[in-house]
């Protein structure tokens, strides 16, 4: 064999070792970036469902409390109890949302704000902090169950989820209310 042909066998391996390398190292990278993507992917859902399950707990804590007080529905445990339940949810909720400032984006950190917002304002008027009527109370909850379909929508958008949980396919959805007692009006006491 002539030197020329040694020489091109030679540069042909070294040629293919070095396409091998960077074939090889490139491959690496996209999959440990993804692998990455994913696992934070996993810590926001993580965080987006236990906040919004935090959300939740401490609104119906609050709807105990508040029939509790107003004297809609007797509760089996005492105002103090409720109250002391209802202040540790509302604890847990607050680190819940630490995680959201720490993992979302800009538009789930202040969707999580507006549902804090008025969270807050069922919170108080459950523990007499605010004064306001049935119908406020109410709409107070229309309100942050609007709020939370709207972070559920950021949420999703972060996490690459298609699809909403607001608009055309899902139509306006009010409170789901019992029946008005006898003899009182369904927006009073």
């Amino acid at each position: 064999m002539e030197l020329g042909q040694q020489l091109l066998t030679i540069s042909a391996v070294l040629v293919g070792a070095a396409m091998t390398y960077v074939t090889n190292t490139l491959s690496e990278r996209r999959r440990l970036r993804h692998e990455l993507h994913t696992r934070w992917d996993d810590k926001k859902l993580d965080a987006y469902g236990d906040y919004i399950d935090r959300v939740r707990a401490c609104v119906f804590l609050a709807v105990s409390l508040y029939e509790h007080r107003e004297g809609i529905l007797e509760a089996e445990r005492s105002e103090q109890d409720l109250s002391t339940e209802l202040a540790e949810a509302i604890r847990l909720r607050g680190r819940a949302f630490e995680r959201i400032m720490l993992l979302g984006n800009d538009r789930v950190v202040e969707a999580g704000h507006e549902v804090n917002a008025i969270a807050q304002e069922i919170d108080w008027q459950a523990t007499g902090r605010i004064t306001g009527t049935l119908a406020e109370w109410r709409q107070r909850h229309r309100t942050v169950f609007q709020r939370i379909n709207a972070f559920h929508d950021c949420a999703r958008e972060d996490l690459g989820v298609f699809g909403r949980v607001t608009g055309q396919d899902h139509p306006q959805r009010d409170l789901l209310l019992p029946p008005a007692r006898l003899g009182q009006d369904a927006d009073t006491p």
